[in-house]
């Protein structure tokens, strides 16, 4: 059976984030995220790897203190429990394809 997810039907993200969880298995979640301008997830580590894929608009990603300007159609690959924020800076909404790879 064929499963697909709308970010219309998508279960939210547990945290104060505009999220939608668009798949979810033991391997693998891939999770839609939108950012406002000035908007900023604070810096975390997490014990998976991230690939960020940005749709629309700008973010800054910061790794360990090093940034980068993420453009639309561009992966960055993240290590596992390495520490990372992302930052809207732009006056324009963002939104990002966020895979974690557990």
């Amino acid at each position: 059976m064929i499963k697909t997810e709308t970010l219309l039907s998508a279960p939210k993200v547990p945290f104060d984030l505009d999220g939608r969880i668009m798949f979810s298995s033991s391997k693998v979640e891939m999770v839609h995220l939108t950012l406002k301008p000035g908007e900023v997830i604070p810096a975390h580590a997490n014990p998976f790897g991230v690939v960020f894929y940005l749709l629309d608009g700008e973010l800054e990603l910061t790794v360990n203190n090093e940034s980068a300007l993420l453009t639309p159609n561009s992966a960055t690959f993240v290590e596992i429990n390495e520490s990372r924020s992302l930052t809207n800076k732009s006056t324009n909404t963002a939104r990002v394809l966020v895979v974690k790879i557990f």
